[in-house]
């Protein structure tokens, strides 16, 4: 069983490999539908700079990567707020709980990218047509994780996609797949993701594939002693609409009270440097919320802000 883990992982290590050998040698940035998709929600993840897949134990794994939802014992939601440039927002809400009548984890969530209505222009009525549209695109998923091992588990996500801008509208379906494994060494974990894995949208009678994401990363217990924890993680990414990026990220927790975190996108065209805080309040003995707040550097584009809150129960 052990040497089937083990082989499955470095099969899935490869796939990022065998998918860029066999795309062309240029960057296919702007040829691929639903970009919302690749916008990061929770602000503790974001706040470590996206550096999560390896991290993924608490309810926005449902995103991150969902093999780490077996980590929750208890029966988690989570709401998340994204103020992203361009007057856009994304929401994220989720939950990961048990059942004692089958053996895993179970997830729901729902996703949303939201403007303003746009003033309808034309090339003859450049100032407007006093006509408005609106656009957005939401998904909701179904999750499941369970463990192999003490150590090894895995997850998947299921995403059905709605699409729409003014009167046209589009659907699909699409699944996150991950692995996460406990390498028993100063908490080493390492975590490995194919994110947005499915078929093409029409808008205009030309088909858009899906902005699939490869993943692997790794984190690492940096320091422990008494109140105090330093973790420390990083990860490379290739999607497949652009080169090869790289994550690295820390997060301080003092009694798991209170948390800072910093974080830098490497390899990005505006993403940069990021920050959060976070706190975790106790409400009862079997109870508590955790509130996060983080910022991100987006060079020209301006600054993101994140906003995320877990109840646990």
């Amino acid at each position: 069983m052990k040497r089937r883990i083990c082989m499955g992982i470095v099969l899935i290590a490869l796939v990022p490999a065998l998918a860029s050998a066999s795309t062309k040698p240029f960057e296919k940035v702007g040829t691929y539908s639903a970009q919302f998709l690749k916008i990061g929600v929770s602000a503790r993840a974001a706040g470590m700079g996206s550096a999560f897949t390896a991290v993924s134990n608490d309810a926005t794994s449902l995103y991150w990567n969902p093999a780490g939802m077996v980590e929750q014992p208890r029966t988690q939601v989570t709401v998340n707020t994204v103020v992203w440039p361009a007057d856009l927002d994304v929401y994220f809400a989720g939950a990961v709980f048990n059942t004692p009548y089958l053996p895993g984890s179970f997830g729901v969530s729902a996703r949303a990218l939201t403007m303003d209505p746009q003033e309808e222009r034309t090339i003859y009525m450049p100032q407007g047509t006093k006509r408005y549209f609106d656009a957005g695109d939401m998904s909701f998923g179904l999750s499941y994780a369970t463990y192999f091992t003490d150590r090894f588990s895995a997850g998947i996500t299921t995403h059905f996609i709605h699409m729409g801008l003014a009167d046209k509208s589009v659907e699909t379906l699409a699944f996150d797949f991950g692995l996460l494994y406990r390498i028993g060494i100063q908490g080493m974990r390492l975590g490995m993701m194919v994110q947005s894995l499915g078929g093409e949208v029409d808008f205009d009678n030309r088909a858009s594939k899906l902005p699939t994401l490869f993943k692997v990363g790794l984190a690492v217990d940096a320091y422990r002693s008494g109140a105090h924890a330093l973790m420390a993680t990083g990860e490379f990414s290739h999607p497949v609409d652009n080169k090869e990026r790289m994550n690295v990220g820390m997060e301080y927790s003092f009694n798991q009270f209170f948390m800072l975190r910093s974080g830098y996108n490497i390899g990005y065209d505006t993403q940069k440097l990021a920050w959060g805080v976070g706190f975790r309040i106790d409400t009862s003995q079997t109870s508590d919320i955790g509130l996060d707040y983080s910022w991100e550097d987006l060079d020209y584009l301006g600054t993101s802000h994140r906003f995320s809150m877990n109840f646990s129960y």
